[in-house]
């Protein structure tokens, strides 16, 4: 959907599943309720590619009709990345600039310090980086979804807490210090269920698993677990605010990654 009438904002809408994935038709469904949606989402899975741009990447756009809930949308799929998604939006699909850019709904939450692993929150922060609010959502999955497009999975609560914080993220400015914002929703959470402001995690969310082959002359991606030491987190993290407290979480991020150190004594640290 375009903009032709400025009474309503304008809402970009990528993903890193794919743009056959339920989750983005969730968010879709409900964004639509508030703006406009401008649906730009690579045409293939692509999670774990992080705020990637990746040089073999064709940048083709092929424009579809997808039916929800017996609504027809034009939609974009986009030969690229997450963030390439992103950017063939603003730069081409969308003809100004969006109000807001959302990401998601993913399959599977997006914790801690792994958050530069995720194509959900690596296309927000490409838009972030263009001066765009924008908004990272998942949903809390086992992790045998989290590459599927399964129908088992119900985004209906994800959906409304997507809205729910895109209302607010269009009707006022981030603070100083605030680039963009992620929100993490429990698998079992309901339209009532409370939310937290949550800071990172520090500790590691997900573990690697080594591949089980014969041979490396054989496939065998690394895969992942949940980490053992997320049963010692405490404080209100996102991870013990999604997994313990069993709330939404959510956690302003910035894109300034400098650490915040005195710079004298690291200069000195540096030159003794």
């Amino acid at each position: 959907m375009r903009n032709m009438n400025n009474s309503k904002p304008h809402i970009l809408l990528t993903n890193d599943d794919g743009i056959q994935s339920p989750g983005l038709w969730a968010a879709a469904s409900e964004l639509s309720r508030i703006g406009f949606v401008t649906v730009a989402a690579p045409r293939e899975q692509s999670s774990g590619m992080g705020r990637s741009l990746p040089s073999t990447s064709d940048g083709i756009i092929r424009k579809e009709l997808v039916q929800v809930n017996g609504q027809e949308w034009s939609v974009y799929a986009v030969g690229g990345s997450p963030a390439q998604s992103v950017l063939h939006g603003i730069l081409e699909i969308v003809p100004h600039k969006p109000d807001l850019v959302v990401s998601g709904i993913n399959y599977g939450e997006n914790v801690g310090y792994g958050i530069t692993i995720s194509g959900t929150v690596g296309a927000a922060m490409e838009a972030a980086s263009l001066g765009i609010p924008a908004l990272a959502v998942s949903l809390e999955t086992d992790t045998k979804y989290h590459l599927s497009h399964s129908e088992e999975i119900d985004f209906k609560t994800a959906g409304y807490f997507t809205a729910y914080f895109a209302k607010r993220l269009l009707a006022k400015k981030f603070s100083h210090g605030i680039h963009l914002m992620k929100v993490e929703v429990p698998a079992h959470a309901t339209p009532e269920t409370e939310w937290q402001v949550a800071r990172l995690s520090s500790l590691r969310y997900y573990d690697p698993v080594p591949a089980e082959r014969d041979s490396w002359e054989q496939p065998g991606p690394v895969s992942y677990k949940h980490s053992e030491v997320l049963e010692e987190e405490e404080g209100d993290t996102d991870a013990n605010v999604l997994r313990k407290k069993k709330i939404v979480a959510v956690t302003p991020l910035n894109l300034d990654m400098t650490a915040r150190v005195d710079f004298n004594e690291f200069d000195e640290f540096l030159r003794k």
